[in-house]
């Protein structure tokens, strides 16, 4: 039985009951603990720094060489938050409904609006921290809107929000690296999960720079690293992104949670030729003033310029009139793959649609577009030579962020006592659709202010317990197991690398279980895991020893995503219903529109590990609307 946890009270109160009846670790007492702490991204990052600052000893582990360089570095747009500066509307609830429409009504009450309610606090401390937010000319925080909205509640640092706040949590973490309190492990990769008597007591790391396998044990761990998007191959993430640590602690036992409902960034460039390796983000906010467009005669070569207003076809606006350009990230990136399907794209490959800014510098000035916008203009003329200001972007929907992902209760604590899941690595606020500018929102309040609650609150209750070292026998099997992989991968004597099974998996899911679903689709696509499976265990070779080897580190990823890869599809095609990012083809209105089933998938998917080629056993955890009413959800 799935117990989420969720306290007692109103909506509004929730958070603070619970609070107020958290257990606590005295001072003195929190010097005896240690936590782990997979990720240094916002999550990963702010949660280290949180629980040091309070006196725990954390050790902190990432595959990059700086902390630094996690992908929250990458988003661009903005983080949200309630504040209402615009005087338009907003308010907690307004939020914390926008979220839960947003998501098509799959995600929790409770953990959405805790999300809501925290998000004005974030931007207090992020501006303490020194984040360079963008202002208005009287000095107040500016705001703009994205996707699925209709106030203003996104603050920004240009086209460089992420790395701004990243840059804040980064000091946060160094600092309490420099006072002894957090033991910070680069170019380290997680490689499997230590449970003894059914709690996370630790993990088995690989230095990645010697290939030497590593035993660190601590009362508490915690994943914070990130999402599984790269199991597309083609898409917006980092190339060392990955879905390893979280599969591997799924395969441990902790339940994997809505692992189909993955999104499309509407506004990323398209591609370009059959040897890319990703895709680039343009931000969402650029849909505040660039208005989307295809021609209305199909396969039209002529040069957007010359094409009249009357030949064009302003499919947004036309659909959705009531958001118009901003209508959410599924629904926009679903109409532009219609389009493209039909004969309408643009670009070198036929796979774009134009983003025009002439009649926003039309009415506003180029100066005013450029203020807000010449960052990300100035990279799309790096990257493709095209000046935006003069002619309209080309922009593609591609893979993004992965709303599913490990299973957590009120406390973001997986079905393993002890382990807990931050950010994206986690299923949580999003439902089977994320808002944009809620990325980095639900990164940092997991961090900075529910972690440092939750993950007390269950040590508590682990003070009285033995202490544990790293020479338990659970640590030789779990160090043995990872080892037996390594030599596999090592001994393979096949002849294929180990980006021809990426790209394989990558364009598979791509097809049949991506932008929409068919349960044909669906059904083939797990009979052709099958044979990669297969081709995989006979047909891979990787070169190198065990020492410092990339393509060995990616070999143990990219066999994690086509299980992965089979999870997804098993999820998909067991939820007959249309919601969200998850549009199978055979649940829709005459026009198009999803078709949601209330009745029969009002709840989430919860994956139980059963064993190698066992099918999954699906938990279901109900999902109970007491503050909203479910109802179509509709933006035109």
């Amino acid at each position: 039985m799935i117990d989420s946890k969720i306290p007692e009270g109103p909506l509004a109160e929730k958070w603070n009951n619970y609070k107020a009846k958290a257990k606590l670790v005295n001072p003195a007492n929190r010097k005896k603990l240690n936590i782990i702490v997979v990720g240094t991204g916002l999550a990963g990052a702010s949660c280290a720094a949180s629980l040091a600052e309070q006196g725990y000893n954390i050790q902190s582990f990432c595959f990059q060489d700086s902390a630094r360089r996690a992908h929250s570095v990458a988003a661009q747009g903005g983080v949200n938050a309630a504040k209402n500066y615009k005087n338009d509307g907003d308010s907690t609830y307004r939020m914390f409904y926008d979220t839960i429409k947003g998501g098509d009504f799959r995600s929790r009450e409770a953990n959405v609006y805790r999300l809501a309610e925290c998000s004005a606090a974030l931007i207090d401390h992020a501006v303490a921290q020194g984040v360079p937010f963008a202002r208005e000319y009287a000095g107040y925080l500016n705001n703009r809107s994205f996707g699925g909205v209709q106030v203003s509640r996104t603050f920004y640092a240009r086209g460089q929000t992420g790395q701004q706040l990243l840059l804040g949590a980064y000091q946060g973490l160094l600092r309490q690296v420099s006072l002894g309190k957090v033991a910070l492990h680069t170019r380290h990769e997680m490689l499997e999960l230590v449970v003894i008597d059914g709690k996370a007591k630790g993990i088995i790391a690989r230095n990645l720079e010697t290939g030497e396998l590593e035993r660190h044990v601590a009362d508490a761990v915690v994943l914070a690293s990130g999402g599984y998007g790269k199991v597309y191959y083609l898409s917006t993430l980092a190339m060392g992104c990955n879905s390893s640590a979280i599969w591997r602690a799924h395969k441990k036992g902790a339940y994997m949670a809505g692992v189909s409902w993955i999104q499309f960034h509407p506004t990323s460039l398209p591609q370009h030729g059959e040897n890319q390796s990703k895709l680039t983000l343009m931000s969402e906010s650029l849909r505040n003033d660039g208005r989307i467009w295809v021609p209305k005669k199909a396969q039209d070569d002529r040069n957007p310029n010359t094409i009249p207003e009357d030949e064009r076809d302003y499919y947004l606006e036309r659909k959705y009139p009531s958001f118009g350009n901003l209508a959410p990230r599924d629904i926009s990136s679903r109409a532009a793959k219609e389009q493209i399907d039909a004969g309408h794209g643009v670009g070198p490959m036929k796979n774009a649609i134009y983003l025009d800014f002439s009649a926003a510098i039309k009415a506003q000035g180029k100066d005013n577009i450029e203020a807000k916008y010449s960052n990300l203009f100035a990279m799309y003329e790096k990257i493709t030579g095209i000046n935006a200001y003069k002619e309209p972007m080309l922009i593609s929907p591609s893979a993004h962020f992965t709303m599913g992902g490990l299973w957590v209760d009120y406390e973001l604590m997986t079905s393993i006592p002890g382990l807990f899941a931050l950010g994206e690595a986690n299923f949580a606020d999003h439902g089977a659709n994320r808002l944009g500018a809620n990325s980095l929102l639900q990164a940092c309040v997991d961090g900075y202010f529910i972690a440092p609650y939750t993950i007390p609150n269950y040590l508590a209750g682990e003070l009285n317990t033995p202490k544990l070292n790293i020479n338990h026998p659970a640590f030789d099997e779990a160090e043995n197991a990872v080892r037996t992989q390594l030599d596999k991968f090592l001994n393979s004597n096949g002849t294929l690398s180990i980006d021809y099974f990426h790209k394989k998996i990558g364009r598979l899911l791509y097809e049949k279980c991506g932008l929409s679903r068919s349960k044909e689709k669906l059904e083939e696509a797990l009979n052709e895991i099958q044979l990669l499976k297969a081709s995989f265990e006979k047909d891979l070779l990787i070169t190198g020893d065990d020492t410092l080897n990339s393509e060995l580190e990616k070999a143990g990823r990219i066999a994690d995503y086509i299980e992965l890869a089979e999870l997804m599809c098993h999820d998909a095609l067991q939820r007959e219903e249309s919601c969200g990012a998850h549009f199978r083809e055979e649940y829709q209105t005459p026009d198009g529109e999803a078709v949601r089933n209330d009745e029969d998938f009002c709840y989430v998917s919860a994956w139980e590990w059963k064993g190698k080629d066992q099918q999954p056993e699906l938990h279901k955890e109900p999902l109970v609307f007491e503050s909203v009413e479910l109802a179509v959800r509709s933006y035109k």
